[in-house]
């Protein structure tokens, strides 16, 4: 199967996915290739928080044309997925020199299924946009073409509890890698001081109970699969054995009253009104933090859907706050333009490169303490970092994303160093020392790395190795009043 997700959070599904108990897990660029049963797509849909869909690819094939791809397709046996009274829609995805169009491709392989039915029954199956029972995805990467089920339908991002939103909402899925990457899993308290319509609030509220995302999705697209088992996937669903206790405190403030009217809609749709905390407060008002210590983030602004008079102004605030306020917090910030960042003035010590949109961005962690910074106690390594390989992976592709967006900005302003002025001065006493160090050892040949050994550059192809993590992943189905299961899942 493959769980598709935003570019840079293909880590933290990874370990989503093996504690969910997948098999054989690789990670690619904005996807997971992992291999399971029938029980675990059913889990992966419900439960997994970074994932937007799961693919379970059914026919590969190579086409160097469109005609090439229709006639693949039209050798395929079609009564094995598809009947006369179901309907279909197909989503195509492309990275190909040679197919430039996906919708083009997505219209010559639906043409295909349905010649294939009218010379079998003189008869087609109806193409649905809006409700389909079977969604197609094919995928072409360069001359390869797969063709998978799609068993998510709507995007997983659309958990199913917002009925109210403000401008610039933030995805689901980001919002919950954000807290996934943070290492926060409901040790402490939770704040966001602009809250907005409350996803990171709902999100960490749900981690923190170990409530499956997709616990409120009224529809998954396997419902309408043939082999769907509706008993299998009523226990998977209703399962409660994963329950966690939460005692701490989720609190969210905001400027706006609308915006926490909007918030309060979705927390009490999501029926998590009760571990939540909401109050009309700007941030710069904020005098002693709401609780000793814990955890804040926040996506403030950008200056691009919402416009700010002086952004400058508004993070300079947000640091100052941070820095006098919010002494023995882990503050994380997500936001999209480094004059933002220099204008908090404060030193981060992680950057996640993280993309909202079309947009790339950064989360930066800081953490506030009082007095100067040589002052701060030594602390060993927390909150499980550094624990597994998946961090170690996760590390050396967050600073190539890092190392490539940097490049870029040196290549944009033109500022780019001489080669040699990154090299240390040495002196002729060195030159020598190491020239007659050399000659007494045997020369040995450097070690080429090629793209499939992860090493100068991403590739499409999964080449990263497997991870285990040592944090088991629970889940609860929510029994709050506000919560409406579907009737037939629960006996």
């Amino acid at each position: 199967m493959i769980a598709k997700t935003l570019a840079e959070l293909e880590d933290v599904l990874a370990e989503e996915l093996i504690a969910l108990g997948a098999d054989n897990v690789e990670l690619g660029t904005r996807m997971v290739s992992f291999t399971g049963d029938k029980a675990l797509m059913y889990k992966v849909n419900v439960h997994c928080r970074t994932a937007l869909r799961i693919l379970k690819p059914f026919y590969t094939f190579k086409a160097e044309s469109a005609d090439e791809v229709y006639e693949a397709v039209k050798q395929f046996n079609w009564d094995d997925y598809l009947s006369l009274d179901t309907t279909f829609s197909i989503d195509a995805v492309v990275f190909s020199h040679i197919f430039t169009h996906s919708k083009f491709v997505a219209y010559r392989v639906k043409d295909a299924i349905a010649d294939w039915f009218n010379e079998k029954y003189e008869k087609r199956p109806s193409v649905s946009v809006s409700n389909p029972d079977i969604v197609l995805h094919i995928h072409v990467a360069h001359n390869k073409c797969t063709l998978s089920l799609d068993s998510s339908g709507e995007s997983l991002h659309k958990r199913g509890y917002r009925v109210a939103q403000g401008d610039a909402p933030l995805n689901e899925v980001l919002a919950a890698g954000m807290i996934l990457k943070s290492g926060w899993r409901g040790e402490c308290d939770f704040i966001d001081p602009m809250c907005g319509s409350g996803t990171l609030l709902i999100e960490a509220a749900m981690i923190a109970l170990g409530i499956p995302p997709g616990i409120h999705r009224p529809h998954f697209a396997f419902e309408k699969w043939k082999d769907f088992d509706s008993e299998l996937f009523s226990t998977i669903y209703n399962d409660e054995s994963e329950a966690r206790e939460f005692n701490h405190r989720i609190m969210g403030f905001d400027v706006s009253p609308k915006a926490i009217a909007m918030a309060e809609k979705n927390i009490k749709n999501a029926g998590l009104k009760k571990y939540i905390d909401l109050e009309v407060k700007p941030f710069r008002q904020f005098t002693e933090a709401p609780a000793p210590e814990g955890i804040l983030m926040t996506n403030p602004p950008y200056g691009e859907r919402l416009k700010v008079e002086d952004l400058d102004e508004l993070y300079s605030m947000i640091g100052e706050r941070l820095k006098h306020v919010f002494p023995g917090y882990r503050a994380y910030v997500l936001s999209y333009r480094k004059e933002s960042f220099d204008a908090i003035g404060l030193r981060h010590s992680r950057r996640f490169f993280l993309y909202n949109g079309a947009l790339e961005c950064e989360m930066r962690e800081y953490e506030i303490f009082s007095g100067k910074r040589d002052d701060r106690p030594s602390k060993e390594v927390s909150r499980g970092r550094g624990k597994s390989a998946g961090y170690d992976t996760y590390s050396e592709r967050n600073s190539r994303e890092g190392y490539r967006r940097s490049q870029r900005a040196k290549e944009t302003t033109g500022e780019e160093k001489p080669r040699d002025a990154y090299r240390p001065k040495r002196s002729s006493e060195d030159r020598e020392r190491d020239k007659s160090s050399r000659s007494d050892k045997p020369f040995k040949s450097r070690e080429r790395f090629s793209r499939e050994d992860g090493r100068g550059g991403r590739s499409d192809k999964p080449g990263a190795k497997s991870f285990k993590s040592d944090k088991p992943f629970s889940g609860k189905k929510n029994s709050d009043k506000d919560a409406k299961p579907r009737d037939f899942r629960k006996k």
